[in-house]
């Protein structure tokens, strides 16, 4: 079973008692603790500083390669967006996120978890086949949900394998157009077995 299965099937009633702090976008600290299916929650006294979220959505558009497009899922939400830059194909990678326009565009959803423990290189040749599919009648959008580690994952992947790249090569060219590009350290660990393997092959 994948990890993405066990964390489906998990049961609440396996959760031990554990309690978290979390700091509000305020500035507020807290403790919330959950045990046997209760949850509370308490103030944490003494100064506290706040945070700014970031909620401006992301709307670029990279052309990793002519027909290949990089962004996350503001992108992909953006029908005259998408339109703007002829997508034709979209390749979801994020786990949630719906196809927002399934009449307009061919798409394909692969469900990967971000996080390290996830093996990404075994999702690679599925989505290298629909991006291949893509390029041969139109341009594909890869996107996440943030356009930060799984879609840039595997648009780095598929060009080390269709070029020969190198995968610092790739990532400094990429994170030179968007710099929020960082594969997690799983991720990370696993293009770089890829490259070997690739080398390998030669």
């Amino acid at each position: 079973m994948s990890f993405l299965g066990d964390i489906e099937s998990f049961s609440q009633t396996n959760l031990k008692k554990v309690d978290t702090q979390v700091t509000t976008a305020a500035g507020k600290r807290l403790v919330e603790t959950r045990s046997d299916g209760s949850f509370s929650q308490k103030t944490v006294e003494g100064k506290s500083m706040g945070f700014v979220c970031d909620t401006k959505p992301d709307f670029q558009v990279l052309e990793v390669r002519p027909g290949v497009l990089l962004g996350s899922q503001d992108v992909a939400a953006n029908l005259e967006l998408l339109q703007k830059h002829h997508v034709t194909h979209i390749l979801n990678v994020a786990t949630g996120i719906v196809n927002f326009f399934p009449n307009q565009f061919i798409y394909k959803t692969v469900e990967i978890l971000d996080v390290p423990e996830t093996d990404i290189t075994g999702y690679f040749a599925e989505c290298f086949q629909f991006i291949d599919a893509a390029k041969a009648t139109g341009k594909v959008l890869v996107h996440c949900n943030a356009g930060v580690s799984r879609s840039p994952s595997v648009v780095i992947a598929y060009l080390m394998s269709t070029e020969g790249v190198s995968l610092g090569a790739i990532l400094d060219e990429l994170r030179g157009e968007r710099p929020a590009v960082r594969p997690n350290d799983g991720f990370m660990k696993c293009l770089e077995e890829y490259e070997r393997r690739l080398k390998d092959k030669k």
